[in-house]
């Protein structure tokens, strides 16, 4: 069976209002027309080998683009419809999916069925929208009654997705995203605050209107394969591998990512065997990586990592540069600036990053293996590495390296081997006694190709 569009390849994580350089607050009175600059962004996106993007949030909101005002315009602050209609066609053109983000656990106070509980109250029909509605209490924005609010964040105001017609209109929402933009997938916000049957509801629905559609739920912590499952969705957030991806360099502890990869992956009882998880080392909610490593000698074999461990692997725009950024150094948008495209391929931050990034997603390309193959651990100790993703014609067998010295890595070969290539070098190299040995500079790694005999 042929693995779907979504099961191996990479993908481009784009905030846009950010990354645009929009103001904050929604105070213009006219659209903007910045999907015109983002558009700029999809060649280079092309040519680090991605072929999906993740972008969100998209439609109207107050401010950071999560507090959504109406889900069926483009924030104006980023342009209208139509811009982001021909965003989409020209992604497509360029052989790149488009995912958007799906804010369905709250809306913001500008929402219309809120603005319609503020002045109507009791009487309004949309009471039931929302949860814990109360005409007795009061909320710190005075409006005179109470609600439940995101993390007690009370200018997102949580959704209540038992009451059907809330379901009925989001689904309509998401159909009029398919037929009017013909995006390829959801990703959604806050996936362990959903209700599960609007999850189960959603999948049915959205199979039906595209067969391909891929939903992709922000998830944390807990057992994965509670969302991620063949009922509700493909795939969720893999923030433990994150975790393990960065700690595992800065305390030379291999044995952290391993673990984790046995927990969820292994074959005889991983809780998320047979679901692909989505695999990032930043985003729009944590620090960049170049700033979470101890030593920036770490992010070729971080991302070596990234690309070859079981998962779907996310660049977040600006890290291929390594682009730096801090939560305690001016909260969320310090993750999310404004980049000017040009600059940063002239001047990058990082030299030679974005290069080895393209060539690690060259492989993926290249050899479908390396995504899609069996995964099987060869030789581990706290700074070194090693592990195969063997297919039926050819493994690909992965050392990575975080010591401060050149380490000489031995791993058994995992099948009968035939011709071993160095993908980075081209170079033909020669096994002894049923065992693969190369040296692998500080902090890197290094990837093989093994034709089986």
């Amino acid at each position: 069976m042929m693995a779907a569009w979504y099961d191996n390849t990479v993908f481009y994580h784009m905030y846009p209002l950010g990354m645009s350089g929009a103001p904050y607050y929604n105070n213009e009175e006219q659209v903007v027309h910045r999907f015109n600059e983002l558009e700029k962004w999809l060649p280079h996106i092309r040519g680090l080998e991605c072929g999906a993007i993740y972008i969100g949030p998209l439609f109207e909101s107050t401010s950071h683009g999560y507090d959504t005002k109406d889900y069926k315009k483009v924030d104006r602050r980023l342009g209208d419809n139509e811009d982001f209609k021909r965003f989409v066609k020209k992604a497509h053109e360029l052989g790149l999916k488009v995912v958007v983000d799906g804010v369905f656990n709250h809306t913001g106070r500008e929402f219309f069925a809120f603005q319609d509980i503020q002045q109507h109250r009791e009487g309004s029909r949309y009471c039931g929208w929302y949860k814990g509605i109360n005409f007795w209490g009061n909320n710190p924005y005075n409006d005179g009654f109470g609600y439940e609010a995101w993390r007690n964040c009370f200018e997102l105001v949580n959704l209540n997705l038992q009451n059907r017609e809330v379901k009925d209109y989001l689904f309509d929402v998401i159909r009029f995203w398919i037929h009017e933009f013909d995006i390829d997938g959801i990703r959604l916000d806050c996936a362990d605050c959903l209700d599960f049957d609007f999850m189960k509801e959603m999948r049915w629905m959205t199979g039906n209107e595209k067969q391909d559609f891929w939903l992709m739920g922000e998830v944390i912590h807990g057992d994965y394969s509670r969302w991620a499952n063949p009922e509700m969705l493909h795939s969720v957030t893999d923030y433990e591998l994150h975790k393990g991806l960065y700690s595992g360099h800065n305390d030379h502890n291999y044995f952290e990512i391993a673990h984790t990869i046995r927990r969820l992956f292994d074959g005889n009882g991983g809780l998320c065997r047979g679901r692909v998880l989505y695999s990032f080392v930043d985003n729009h909610d944590v620090d960049r990586i170049v700033s979470k490593l101890n030593d920036k000698r770490h992010l070729r074999s971080v991302y070596t990592l990234l690309y070859t461990l079981p998962g779907v692997p996310s660049i977040y725009y600006g890290s291929e540069w390594g682009v730096e950024g801090r939560k305690s150094n001016g909260g969320d948008p310090a993750l999310r600036p404004y980049l000017n495209l040009e600059e940063m391929e002239q001047n990058p931050p990082v030299p030679g990053l974005e290069e080895f990034i393209t060539f690690l997603g060259r492989c993926r390309r290249e050899h479908p293996v390396i995504g899609e193959g069996t995964y099987r651990e060869l030789a581990l100790t706290t700074r070194q590495y090693a592990f195969a993703r063997i297919g039926g014609e050819e493994t690909a067998l992965v050392m990575v390296n975080n010591d401060e010295n050149p380490a000489m890595i031995s791993a058994p070969l995992p099948c009968q081997a035939g011709r071993i290539t160095d993908l980075a070098t081209g170079e033909t190299i020669t096994a002894e006694n049923g065992r693969l040995t190369a040296e692998v500079a500080p902090g890197d790694g290094r990837i093989f190709l093994v034709e089986q005999m």
